[in-house]
């Protein structure tokens, strides 16, 4: 037992925080070697002066904190618990490979064709770990690497030696080479025996890379002239109603790119008026360069259509009820008014010459109770527009359990070969990945009945090995559930 008096700093014990302001209160306060006993979980190095970050045993120094202090304790704790981590990790690598076996021997015997064998298994993996579809690809990969392929990393990271991201780093870094060459590599670097201790992130890539590429060469050289087919462009949200615009490009074209920002920014600063008010800066320019010669205007709106959700009384009334813009999310009420004030409203098509977009209002009704939007049924196979657009709303990204990729496909929940209708209730969006997925043998999916989730609209989705999860549809603006 171990008394905290009430001049020391408050310490997290036993998942309780205890208080700064808290005197007399007596707590244990597990050490390093009490911890790992306490879970059964025995790690090396425990108690051993000798390893570095352990405190070394003799005479304090002037403002050293004394050995078996509680502040020495805490950190004791962390870093045990950050090789438990570690630990899991690499254990959780054995369980996914073995589930990745068990499932395509399971396939087999189902008579699934060798091709299709393994569908499905990384979107399992994921909704396991509470993972989006694509990071549980991911997660299976790095698994099936570390396991099969680089069992020395794998050591690492069961000693705690190496975590999850810098085991991550090695499997990417050589990911352009054969299994055996992998395998060398993996022996040469070694990192079991503590190659990489008290390296960094970059010391770690560049090891790995110069290894890869003493191995293998021309594999490194084609992995590089292979990674343009990679080129992208990606949008994610940021604070305070910005956004991440990022392009993935090959390296002339996007110095190239950059370039001509940067002369177009400088060019504009150079022939601009100082007095004429608060002058940009250089990024200003460059990021307004941007949008201008992207979109054709310079607010970058006109001739795109942005959707944005809000209530009549956050329009009209000033009411501070948030509002959604698809593809970012929840915004402020004074942005969507701003936004709305800026174009011209009208239900026929009808722009000025000075009007920067125009608005169009659209009329959405939803249940008073649940918040749930209302529509109609439609006979035919495909989902007619306006109730594609409806489901968009509703569901915002995909409704895959985990997954916020972008809506692509607007699926029906009950298959239409199955007897499914073409209707609100049997309609979900999702994204292509998603999709494609729960077509794979053995996955299912249904509505759950409405009464009993409040009215949302509510999914079911059953995986292969008879495990079930649930995906609501988020609220609308405006729409407080009950609590009772």
């Amino acid at each position: 037992m171990e008394r905290i008096g009430d001049k020391q700093a408050g310490a997290v014990v036993a998942d309780a925080p205890v208080p700064a302001s808290s005197p007399g209160l007596t707590s244990r306060v597990p050490t390093r070697a009490n911890e790992a006993r306490a879970v059964g979980l025995a790690s090396p190095g425990l108690g051993d002066s000798s390893k570095p970050g352990t405190a070394p045993a003799g005479p304090v120094q002037p403002g050293a904190v004394p050995a078996g202090s509680v502040s020495g304790d805490l950190i004791e704790q962390l870093r045990v618990l950050e090789e438990m981590k570690s630990a899991i990790t690499a254990l959780q690598a054995r369980v996914a490979v073995a589930f990745d076996l068990a499932q395509r021997a399971e396939q087999a015997e189902a008579g699934v064709p060798v091709s299709e064998r393994g569908s499905g298994v990384g979107a399992q993996v994921a909704l396991a770990r509470r993972e989006s579809p694509n990071r549980g690809s991911r997660l299976l990969g790095l698994a099936k690497a570390l396991v099969l392929e680089m069992p020395r990393t794998l050591a690492a990271l069961k000693s705690g030696q190496l975590n999850e991201w810098r085991a991550t780093l090695l499997v990417k870094e050589t990911a352009c080479l054969s299994v055996e060459d992998r395998c060398a590599v993996d022996e040469e670097l070694a990192p079991d025996t503590g190659t990489f201790e008290g390296k960094g992130d970059k010391a770690i890539v560049a090891a790995a890379k110069a290894a890869a590429y003493r191995r293998d060469p021309r594999s490194v050289v084609g992995r590089a002239s292979r990674a343009a087919a990679e080129r992208m462009v990606s949008l994610r949200p940021a604070p305070d109603t910005m956004t991440y615009l990022t392009a993935l490009l090959p390296v002339a074209q996007g110095v190239a790119v950059y370039a001509a920002l940067c002369q177009a920014a400088d060019s504009a600063r150079s022939s601009g008026d100082a007095g004429s008010g608060v002058v940009p800066t250089r990024g200003q320019v460059m990021a307004d360069t941007l949008v201008e010669r992207v979109t054709g205007t310079p607010g970058g709106i006109s001739g795109i259509n942005l959707d944005l959700v809000m209530t009549d009384r956050t329009l009209f009334q000033g009411d501070s009820e948030p509002a959604r813009l698809k593809g970012y999310g929840i915004v402020p009420a004074e942005w969507g008014r701003e936004i709305v004030g800026s174009g011209q409203a009208g239900q026929v098509h009808a722009t000025t010459p000075d009007a920067e977009l125009t608005v169009w209002l659209r009329r959405l009704y939803t249940a008073p109770a649940s918040g749930e939007l209302l529509s109609m049924d439609s006979k035919a196979r495909l989902f007619p527009t306006r109730l594609r657009r409806f489901i968009e709303t509703r569901d915002d990204t995909c409704r895959m359990p985990y997954c916020d990729a972008p809506i692509r496909h607007i699926d029906h929940v009950v298959p239409w070969r199955s007897g499914g209708k073409t209707n609100l209730a049997n309609g979900a969006g999702l994204c292509e990945a998603c999709n494609h997925t729960k077509e794979n043998p053995g996955w299912t999916s249904k509505t759950v009945h409405a009464d009993v989730h409040g009215g949302t609209h509510t999914l079911k989705i059953s995986t292969p090995t008879g495990h079930s999860y649930q995906s609501k549809a988020p609220p609308l603006p405006g729409h407080r559930p009950s609590r009772t």
